[in-house]
């Protein structure tokens, strides 16, 4: 991603493996997954692997810049994106044109005029749980989770089979 675009300490946080769980059953086991923020560790590496997905996976710090690699060979997109460059996340994804599923934060994500512009003409498809996704800061140390002040959803097109799915997460 675009070094300057990048907030820096608030933009990596990691995923809890409940918070994936709910997406495996609209991904069909045995395709190609690009999980393009995501370190080594990653839980949406370990998790669709372990559903039966290959996994190209990159992240900045290692040459893996989302905004200036070429897009590889993939059936879908998925990760938890930088928060401080949501809108050019969006904006690229759109122009790949890939299925794709975004964990974000749902508060404000249509809030802007560019974003709401964006997704007028790139209709979303929702899920929506019912309680709030935790995250990590790290995946070495315990007691790092945060408790975000908002709720968090996956931002997806052409995955789901409605416009909006609810879906309930089995916290562990």
């Amino acid at each position: 991603m675009k070094q300057d675009l990048i907030n820096g300490k608030n933009d990596e946080y990691y995923t809890h493996e409940y918070s994936i769980t709910p997406l495996l059953k609209y991904i069909k086991k045995g395709t190609t997954v690009w999980c393009p923020f995501d370190p080594p560790k990653s839980r949406f590496v370990t998790e669709l692997e372990k559903h039966g997905c290959k996994v190209i996976r990159t992240h900045i710090d290692e040459n893996g810049d989302f905004f200036e690699i070429p897009t590889p060979e993939c059936d879908y997109i998925i990760s938890n994106p930088p928060y401080s460059c949501k809108t050019q996340v969006f904006k690229k994804l759109f122009e790949i044109g890939k299925p794709f599923a975004m964990l974000v934060g749902i508060e404000g994500i249509f809030g802007s005029k560019e974003r709401f512009e964006l997704f007028k003409n790139n209709p979303p498809e929702i899920m929506y749980f019912n309680t709030r996704v935790k995250y990590m800061k790290s995946y070495d140390i315990t007691g790092t989770d945060t408790n975000p002040p908002y709720a968090s959803a996956y931002v997806c097109q052409k995955l789901l089979p409605t416009q909006i799915v609810f879906e309930a997460l089995a916290k562990k």
